[in-house]
Order: C-alpha cells, then structure tokens, then sequence
C-alpha cells in the first residue's frame, strides 16, 4: 500500500498544478480573446437589420461548427488519458501507439462530420431556425470553418500529445503566432484594409482556415525534429499502419464523443427554442453572452487539464494517493479563481457589451443575460474540473451523465 502524500510533497503537488495549468490558462486566453475580437469586428459590420444579423449568423455557424471542435477536444483528452498512464509508467513505446491513434481516429471522424456538414450546410442551419437572411451570411462562414477542420484534426491531438508529456509552453506559445496570424488577416479580409476586398464575414472565415493551418505548419516541424523513440515522436507513414492502441482510443474517448455530442444537441436544441421563440435578437445577444463569460471558465479548465496529465501519470506510476489529493488541490484552485472573474464580469457587463456593438437593442438584452451566467459559474469551475480528474483516471463516462442530466434534465426543460 502506497504512503499518504506528505506535507512537501502536497506542496510539489500544488506547484505542478499551477505551473502546468498556466500555459493553459494562457492559450485559453488567447483562443477567446480571438472569438472576442472576432465578434467585435463583426459587431461593427452594419447591416440593414443592425448588428444582429452578421452576430447571429456566425452564432448559428459556430454551434454547428462545434460538433467538429468538442468531438476532437474529447479524442484530445482521451489522448492525454492514455499517453500520460504510459508516460508515467516509463512505456515510451506505448505513448507513441495512443498519440498515433488518436490522429487516426481525430481525422477519421472528423472527415465524416466535415462531410455530412458541408453537404447540408443550409438545411442544418435552416433546421435551427435561422432566418434566410441570416442563412445566407452564415453558410459561406461555416463551410470555410468546417473545410479546415480537417486541420484542427491534427493540431489539437499534438497539443493533446505535448500537454501529455507536461509541455504546456509549446502549445501556448504556437497559440499566440496563429492569434495575431487570425487577428491580422480578420482586419485585413473583414473590413478590406491594405487594398484587400471587403469580405466581411467570409473574410472572417478565411482568416480562421489561414490561421488554423499556420498552426499545422509549426506543430509539423516541430514533431518532425523529435527523436524516434521518444514518447511524442510522430511519423505521416504511422498513420496508414495498423495500430494496436487505436481500439483504446476508441474505447476511451467514445462516451467523451458521447458526452460532446450530447452537450452540443442540447446547445443546438436551446439555439432552436432562442430563434424560434424570440428571434434574431435573442440568438445575437447569447452569442456574444457566452463569448465574454468563456473567459471565466478558464481557471475551470486550465485545472482539469493539468490535473488529467498529473492523475494520469501518478497512476500510471503506481500513486494514486497523489493522484487523488491533485484532484481535491485542483478543485479548490479552480474555485478560488473562478469566483472573482465571475464577479467582475457580473459587474462591468454593460461596459463589455458596448465594447462589441453599439445596438442598443443588443446591448439592453446583454445585461440581464451575462448577470444569469455569472451566477452559475462557481458550480460550472466545479465541474470542469471534476470532469478533468475523471478524465485524467480513464473515466470518461461520469462526465458523460454529468453532460446528459445538466442538458437534458435542466436546462432544456427550464428554457
């Protein structure tokens, strides 16, 4: 039997935590400053109907798009589950089998969601309710999105890969070349700057297939220099051989799939409810909402992916009283953090609205709406977290009755 975790070792604890959740935290910073701005600047787009309708627009394409995204991110975790067990317990050779697999596997679905998308593009977005003046600004946007996801695919398993193997920094620091990548050209493309044509929301989608691809570039040159033997080591041949570790993947990320699936039915089935029983408005000012309040669920989720890597390697090492007391550290911190953002976001909600549109229609509907979710976010740091402790153990399943109660059970009912 294992000893308890001693008071030095509590504290060691604590630091990894810390000093891994902060690139994290980083990149996630990055990535919503980026949906942020992207916003704003189609915020400013003035339409006939005002704003809402380019806001609404990559609204309705970007819950779409998430099928593709959070599907990924869950093969992602599951990634970072099995690489950090064989990392952990010193089987470099195991590490490389999960990380290949999990490339398989992202391409593999992804290919038949980018499909199915792409050849439906404006009876999905129509099925959501979305009016035809919205449709016709919101399909080209979504097929340019879901035409590069296939990128995406390949991008978030390396990062999953990195973060696996405790190298946070990496990850946020390509983040931060495909941000001002991402933000030049939305300038550029968006408002047709420096003799560029004026593309508006289309510009936007360019700027997003051009960034994500900048992204595969440098994660390709990086892992094309890693040693062979090493646990991120990463071949193009390895994928067109069979891979033992493939059914385990398969095995461990399928109720993660489940479970994004599952959340995204429900976000789609409240983005029906909001159009269909309040309109354009009402879908404009959620997604602009849930853009600003993202940056309260960081702490959330800078947390769960540090503790997944550090469960998963303490029990692969034969520790799970460490792995354990990072889970109940990670919590606590997650809250500690959570909680003031939430506040100051409850509090300068109007000054964040008028900073993404001058509607006034918007901006009147914003307030009440970002002070509801401000609400919920101490219980949405919970959950993140507990969700990347279960994760990290292999269990993906608890995450997935998490994900089903809360959309199903609650929040559809009550919308």
């Amino acid at each position: 039997m294992s000893p308890g975790p001693d008071r030095d070792a509590r504290t060691a604890a604590t630091r990894e935590i810390l000093r891994l959740a902060w690139p994290v935290m980083a990149s996630q910073i990055l990535l919503n400053l980026t949906g942020l701005i992207d916003r704003m600047m189609i915020g400013r787009l003035a339409e006939a109907g005002g704003a809402a309708v380019p806001l609404a627009a990559v609204g309705y394409a970007s819950q779409l798009f998430h099928l593709v995204h959070t599907t990924l991110f869950a093969v992602g975790l599951a990634c970072v589950a099995l690489m950090a067990r064989a990392i952990g317990a010193g089987d470099a050779t195991r590490a490389r089998q999960a990380f290949t697999g999990s490339v398989q596997i992202s391409t593999l679905v992804t290919g038949v969601y980018a499909g199915l998308l792409l050849s439906f593009t404006e009876p999905a977005l129509a099925l959501l309710g979305a009016e035809p003046a919205v449709v016709a600004v919101a399909a080209p946007y979504l097929r340019l999105t879901v035409g590069a996801s296939i990128v995406l695919a390949f991008t978030l398993i390396f990062e999953s890969a990195l973060r696996a193997d405790r190298r946070m920094r990496t990850p946020m620091l390509i983040g931060v070349a495909v941000t001002a990548c991402k933000l030049g050209l939305n300038a550029v493309l968006i408002f047709g700057w420096l003799g560029a044509p004026r593309l508006e929301v289309v510009g936007a989608g360019l700027a997003t297939a051009a960034s994500q691809t900048l992204g595969l570039g440098l994660y390709a040159v990086l892992f094309a220099r890693a040693p062979r033997d090493a646990a991120t080591a990463f071949r193009p041949g390895d994928l067109l051989r069979r891979n033992p570790m493939a059914r385990e993947v398969i095995r461990i990320a399928l109720p993660g799939v489940a479970e994004r699936v599952v959340l995204n039915l429900g976000l789609l089935s409240y983005f029906a409810i909001l159009s269909h029983y309040y309109g354009t408005l009402s879908v404009a000012v959620y997604t602009v909402g849930v853009s600003i309040l993202a940056f309260s669920w960081i702490p959330g989720t800078g947390y769960a992916q540090a503790c997944a890597t550090v469960v998963g390697q303490s029990l692969g090492a034969g520790r799970a009283d460490l792995a354990t007391d990072a889970g109940r550290r990670s919590l606590w911190l997650a809250i500690a953090t959570g909680v003031p953002m939430a506040l100051v976001c409850a509090l300068l909600r109007e000054p964040l609205a008028r900073a993404f549109t001058d509607d006034g229609a918007v901006i009147a509907a914003l307030s009440p709406f970002m002070l509801a979710l401000a609400l919920g976010q101490p219980f949405l740091q919970m959950h993140f977290t507990l969700a990347g402790v279960h994760r990290g153990a292999g269990d993906t399943v608890t995450p997935l009755f998490a994900a089903m109660v809360s959309a199903w059970g609650i929040r559809l009912p009550l919308a």
